[in-house]
């Protein structure tokens, strides 16, 4: 009786302590639209000011990427609070910024930077590592990866990646930087960012691990009553020099 009573009270304790360790943060996926022949501004205008008034009014930068292939022109970054009224908060206040608000009259003198923003907010999965800081000497391809669920099938895609395909991702090179799915409940998509030591390792370690006999048995018997996923859409991108993962 004393062995179950301290193997329920241990088992409580670390419930208890995987939950406070959970991410409940908000996160927020943003994509800029840069003007014709502005990005290099907007690129200019978050490293000189944006970055550090995101710290003032309380957000985390996560990162900053441009696609490598970027013939629209986008910014693509990541920024979290810890909680969504924490982050609508700190959104008015740094509109209100008269240093924010300087910065635009200054920089937009010749014409707005931005002709399209685009924004999802995102929670964090119990798939994640931690999703902090990181980077190594030489740079990364990182890898933005979207799948759109098939009906009824976002369960069983989230426990396909946390029983095998994280797991298969490290063991062909990628690395797992972090996992969200949408906090609006619009589509159900797991969107996710992987990173690779360049774009030629990436689609090596993919067509490795699309041929593992580990990974064609499990997405095998997860299939069984229909794919998983109706879309996959995947953008490779660079990081930028001010960000904090790269």
């Amino acid at each position: 009786m004393k062995t179950l009573l301290a193997s329920t009270l241990l088992l409580a304790c670390l419930s208890g302590a995987a939950a406070a360790d959970s991410d409940t943060r908000c996160y927020e996926l943003r994509v800029y639209h840069a003007a014709p022949g502005k990005l290099d501004a907007l690129e200019g205008r978050f490293r000189d000011h944006a970055c550090a008034l995101f710290t003032k009014h309380g957000f985390t930068n996560i990162g900053y990427w441009v696609p490598m292939d970027n013939s629209d022109n986008k910014l693509i970054y990541i920024i979290a609070s810890p909680s969504r009224e924490a982050h609508d908060k700190a959104w008015k206040s740094f509109f209100d910024d008269p240093d924010w608000i300087a910065v635009v009259k200054t920089t937009e003198a010749d014409g707005k930077l931005v002709t399209k923003v685009d924004s999802i907010y995102l929670n964090a999965t119990d798939l994640s590592p931690e999703i902090a800081p990181s980077h190594t000497d030489a740079p990364r391809c990182f890898e933005l990866r979207t799948y759109t669920a098939a009906p009824d099938k976002m369960d069983a895609l989230l426990t396909r990646f946390r029983d095998h395909t994280l797991k298969l991702f490290v063991k062909h090179g990628m690395t797992n930087i972090g996992y969200w799915t949408r906090a609006d409940k619009e589509k159900p998509q797991l969107i996710y960012l992987l990173a690779h030591k360049s774009k030629e390792a990436g689609a090596e370690s993919f067509k490795n691990f699309r041929t593992d006999p580990e990974w064609l048995e499990a997405k095998k018997a997860s299939e069984a009553n229909g794919p998983l996923t109706e879309k996959v859409e995947s953008v490779l991108m660079t990081p930028l020099d001010f960000s904090a993962i790269k």
